[in-house]
């Protein structure tokens, strides 16, 4: 494979109401944003080069999906019950495992653990 150009990846979700979205995002993400680079637009960094974005556009609010890679999924849950954001159950599909969030707008953050075993 040629070397990449890639330098990030960041994940849009519209919303409709910019301050609901931006507070249940500050509660699963246990910050404010990290940037906002310009009215009715907030974004997180999730980890290095990897960021999520929230943007009022009504239209396509409730639309999308973003996937969210993590270490263990139970830790996550945990973290978010704590957070009062309300996840799933968790499905195991033996090579992975998900369990899923869904924003105030519709849009859903799909967390996926995947199997230590390969």
């Amino acid at each position: 494979m040629p070397e990449s150009n890639l330098a990030s990846v960041v994940g849009v979700l519209p919303v409709t109401d910019h301050a609901k979205a931006v507070e249940w995002y500050q509660q699963w993400i246990g910050r404010a944003p990290d940037v906002e680079p310009m009215e009715g637009i907030a974004e997180w960094q999730l980890v290095e080069n990897a960021w999520i974005q929230v943007t009022v556009d009504p239209e396509s609010a409730g639309r999308s999906t973003v996937v969210v890679g993590v270490k263990d999924i139970d830790v996550q849950r945990s973290a978010c019950a704590a957070a009062e954001v309300a996840v799933g159950d968790v499905n195991d599909y033996g090579f992975v495992k998900t369990a899923e969030a869904v924003d105030p707008a519709g849009n859903k953050i799909l967390f996926v653990q995947e199997s230590q075993e390969a």
